[in-house]
This record gives C-alpha cells, structure tokens and sequence, in this order.
C-alpha cells in the first residue's frame, strides 16, 4: 500500500486537505444554501417525506454540489456511488447500472451523483432514464452550466432542478470562522480580511485553500491588503464564454443601456473586457441596441455604434475598447424607442398570416400593352403631382384592410415622424382612396 501512496506522490501519513476536513456531517452543517436543503425547502421536503427523488444540482463551484449528494445519500440510507462525466464512458455507466441493479434486490436503493452532468453527450444522458424509471438509481446531477441549455428535455421532465447559490460574504466569514476554529486566528487587518471574502468570488472551496496558504504562512505582523495580494494570487472571475456567464454579462449590459443607466453599463462592459470578451462581439451587440432599443429615435444611434465598430477594427486593442465605450455611452443616453423593432415584428407576423396576397393591380407596373390591357397600373396616382406630395392611396393588398405596424414614440427624433404621420393620416381620411 505505501508503494502506491508513493506512486501518486502522496504521504499516507500527511493531514487531509482542510476543504476535506471541514466537510459538513450533516445538512444542518451546509453553509448558504437553506433554499434548498431547509425543512420547508424542496430537498428538506422530500427527506421528510421519505421520498427523495431526482435532481439536478446547478450552481457555480465551490457551493457544496458534492457534499449535499453525499449528506443525502446519508439521510436516506441509500448506497452513495460517485461518478465524474468527465472521466466516464459508456463502459463505467453499464457498471454502474448493473451494480445498482443487483443492488436493489438486495433492498438497498443507490443515489448515483454525477459531477459535471452536462459533459455527457445525449444518447449517455439517455442511458440513465430507464433506470430512473424503474427505480435502480436515484439520480443527483451536478452542474455550473444552465441546464436548460445543456440538458435533454427526456432528463429534465424526470429530475427537480435546484439552483444553487454562490456564497455570499456572511457565508464566507461564517466558513473562514469555522477554519479557524479548527487552526488559528489569521493575522489580517479587518481590510485583508474583506479582500480575501473577495477573491474567494462566492467559491467557498476556494476560501479554503486560500485560508490554508495562510495558515502554513503563519505570519508575524498582521497582513494588509497589499501584502495579502504579494502572498496569494487572485485568479480571474468566474466567467464562461461559452454559456451562462457570457449570455448574462452581455443580457447586463444590454439592460443597463435599455433602461439609460450609462454607468452600470460601462461597468458591465468593463467587466466583459476584463475576463476577455470578444469586443467585436461586444460591437456587434451594441449595434443591435442601437436598432432594437433607439431605433428612430435617434438615427444617429446607428452610425456610432457601427462607427465604433469600424474603429476597432482599425485601432484594434487596448485603443479600439475606447470606441466601444463611447458607443455605448451614446446609446445609453440616446432616446429610447422599440417602435420600429416591434414594428417590423408586427409585419412578419401579418405577411405570414395573410399569406401570398397580391398587390393592389393600381401599383403594378404596366411595361407590355397586354398588361396594360389587363389593369396593371391603372388609375395609380403619382404622388409628386398630389397636393401635399401624398396621395393617400391604398398600398396594401385587395380584400386587406389598412394596418399600423409602426407607432412613434413621442421622444427623439421619432416625434417629428409621429407629427408626419398624424398629417398624412387627416389627408388620407379627407381624400378618396
């Protein structure tokens, strides 16, 4: 046995890892998610009720995913079997399967938890729903991704999904107490304590193995902020490009500009920057809430923003970032209208119910004689020879009567359309069609 403690380079006779001997005995013992596992919560509830179903587990890291799975397989009397995505196949589920299977004929259930759920492709996810169904496995999945995005629909219909929380900075003070119970008081000033609950970033896992580092160091004098960052290195945010931190930063951003607050929108843009968003990507958005969120309301909304795009492009990083802050400056104090987004919303959904009318014969061009015989073009009135310039023809097609799709707010430049419309809606009504 010690050969093999000596082939993983580990020293049998070397203390757990504190994250390890901190874990909690109970659920009572679980730091920060009462939401969840309380008595009047959904995981309390089922225990209570000696009836603890499928779930899935989807929170950031360092929240407790693992140790409620096991607490539960505890308060339940059920066989604890652990397995990553990560590093299973289809091989190790089949295992686990059969295991399970042999297992309930003995009487003892399995709660099977899954860590990182969400890597297994959808014929594995597949594979656990006829023994969830026949009772083999009481599933337990985790995972930091949204699962709505990453799990099949057949999974979800059959496992709760609890959300679980990031650590807040009293859950990680209460957490950084319990590990000096268990060592010793650290030496910060009341400052380096507030900034290691920040690099922590909610991860209470991380918390730790920061708090180890610092017990090992036993300093003398008492360590300040600066000399807190000199001895451990802050890692970057949380932050998945991919999924759910992408589409959240990007959805703060958009809404801050929406709701024309410029300073909560440059921060979230700083914070896009700063974990190392794509600013194309960024430009590209910020274009989008020129012509979603400004429209006509202010024209100008769309050539800055394409403008700082074409800046980027041209001064590339860190000068180009500039553009894109000015942009967004300018779309967050811009006038805000949605009429011509929704307006053009309006008009798909009429085109596709009305289906293939025809236009009216009047505004059909007319470049053959039989055309011409035939009506196209008739009657139709040039609107420059019209008083006014309008003629107050009927454009849509026959048997369709006149719809409004566009309605101008009374703000920006959209309420010198809106006075437009209303004078060529009086000349309209007070000529024939």
């Amino acid at each position: 046995m010690s050969d093999l403690f000596e082939a993983a380079g580990l020293d049998k006779g070397a203390p757990r890892p504190l994250a390890d001997r901190l874990r909690p005995a109970s659920l009572s013992e679980v730091i920060g998610q009462g939401h969840v596992i309380s008595a009047d919560a959904p995981l309390g509830r089922m225990i209570s009720a000696g009836r603890l179903g499928s779930a899935i587990l989807w929170g950031p890291p360092g929240v407790g995913k693992t140790t409620i799975a096991r607490l539960l397989a505890g308060e339940t009397a059920l066989h604890f079997e652990q397995i990553s995505a990560i590093f299973s196949g289809v091989a190790d589920l089949r295992k686990v399967f059969d295991a399970a299977k042999a297992r309930r004929l003995t009487g003892q259930g399995t709660l099977l938890f899954v860590d990182e759920i969400h890597r297994f492709n959808r014929a594995q996810q597949d594979s656990f729903l006829p023994h969830m169904e026949n009772g083999s496995i009481i599933l337990i999945g985790a995972t930091t991704e949204n699962p709505s995005f990453e799990l099949n629909a057949a999974l979800l219909s059959r496992a709760q999904v609890l959300v679980l929380k990031r650590l807040d900075v009293q859950d990680l003070e209460a957490l950084l107490c319990r590990a000096e119970a268990v060592e010793h008081r650290l030496n910060l000033t009341p400052q380096a304590r507030e900034s290691l609950l920040a690099m922590a970033d909610g991860d209470g896992r991380y918390l730790l193995n920061l708090a180890e580092d610092l017990f090992a160091l036993q300093a003398t004098e008492p360590l300040d902020p600066a000399a807190l960052a000199d001895v451990l290195q802050k890692r970057a945010p949380i932050y998945d490009k991919g999924r759910e931190g992408h589409y959240n930063l990007i959805s703060a951003l958009h809404k801050s500009v929406r709701g024309s607050d410029p300073d909560a929108a440059l921060y979230w843009l700083a914070r896009m920057f700063e974990v190392g968003e794509d600013p194309l990507y960024i430009a590209r958005r910020v274009v989008r809430m020129a012509i979603e969120d400004i429209g006509l309301a202010d024209p100008e909304a769309l050539r800055q923003t394409l403008a700082a795009k074409e800046a980027y492009d041209f001064l590339g990083s860190p000068e180009g970032e500039q553009a894109i802050a000015q942009a967004v400056i300018y779309v967050a104090t811009a006038p805000k209208s949605n009429a011509a987004y929704t307006a053009c919303k309006a008009a798909m959904r009429s085109a596709k119910e009305t289906g293939s009318l025809d236009p009216p014969m009047h505004i059909l061009n007319a470049p053959t004689t039989m055309m011409k015989d035939l009506g196209y073009g008739a009657e139709y009135a040039y609107d420059h020879d019209a008083p006014d310039g309008f003629s107050g023809q009927h454009y849509f097609p026959e048997g369709m009567g006149r719809a409004t799709f566009y309605s101008p707010v009374p703000r920006g430049f959209e309420r010198e359309i809106k006075k437009r419309l209303e004078y060529w809606a009086k000349l309209r009504n007070g000529r024939p069609g």
